[in-house]
């Protein structure tokens, strides 16, 4: 019984609702396409600026590779050094 009255008072909410001015309704045209400008140019600037971070990731990680010293290198070689003397 609990159950259907829940229903019941979800259905004539819902229809209720449905009366209701929406959040479109109330902004008009112009207002909402100066929001979908500032939405799209602040998810470019967001896709610029991960993109730079990636590529400032990739350039530390060719610095550092660039950097490693002998001992390093050797120690990430997978050539057995034991076999070539």
């Amino acid at each position: 019984m609990k159950k259907k009255n829940q229903f019941q008072e979800r259905k004539s909410n819902k229809a209720q609702n449905d009366g209701a001015l929406t959040l479109g309704d109330m902004v008009n045209q112009e207002m909402l396409a100066k929001l979908k400008n500032t939405k799209n140019e602040l998810s470019m600037a967001e896709k610029k600026r991960q993109e730079e971070e990636e590529a400032k990731r990739v350039f530390e990680r060719k610095q550092k590779e660039k950097n490693k010293s002998f001992e390093e290198l050797l120690n990430e070689s997978n050539t057995d050094w034991r076999n070539f003397k």
